[in-house]
């Protein structure tokens, strides 16, 4: 199974489409696997702008409530260059690295601490305090379509970092 969004863990008026690659709507969707092993890496593309916010999140986040941020079950980038988690915003990307229609976003996350990436290049503004098992998630409003890339990636994963492993052996 290769990784996608969740279609059956997203908000009521968001919209799947693209095989699980596409978001648009409003409110938000959790990928289909949890980040499991130590260094995970992630993008999303931003298709076309307005409100959106990716990071990752618990399975507990209301996927209707947005923007995300807010409360204890999710870690969020938000179109604005915020990085807000627990109604506190933990840190901000600099005013002339805000994401925009076109851009690739890349996510980082070793379980303690989320790093996000413009175009390949390491924004230097990491945030932390989630706990549990967590999904990368993303939300939209007002007109945003984002893609997600959980393989394949625009840009090469930083050094130890790699895609998210989708098939999880129990033994």
């Amino acid at each position: 199974m290769t990784g996608a969004l969740i279609s059956t863990l997203y908000g009521t008026d968001v919209v799947i489409v693209k095989s699980g690659r596409r978001i648009c709507g409003t409110g938000g969707c959790l990928a289909n696997a949890p980040l499991h092993q130590n260094k995970s890496y992630f993008e999303f593309k931003i298709q076309s702008s307005g409100v959106w916010g990716i990071g990752v999140a618990t399975q507990k986040v209301n996927l209707n409530q947005i923007p995300f941020g807010r409360d204890v079950h999710s870690l969020v980038l938000r179109h604005d260059g915020s990085v807000c988690h627990n109604n506190e915003e933990k840190n901000r990307l600099p005013a002339n690295s805000i994401p925009q229609e076109g851009d690739i976003v890349g996510i980082t996350y070793d379980h303690v601490e989320l790093n996000m990436f413009l175009n390949g290049k390491n924004m230097h503004c990491p945030a932390s305090g989630i706990r549990g098992t967590v999904f990368p998630v993303v939300y939209v409003d007002d007109s945003a379509i984002l893609d997600c890339q959980f393989s394949e990636f625009y840009y090469t994963p930083p050094q130890g970092f790699e895609k998210i492993l989708f098939e999880q052996q129990i033994f």
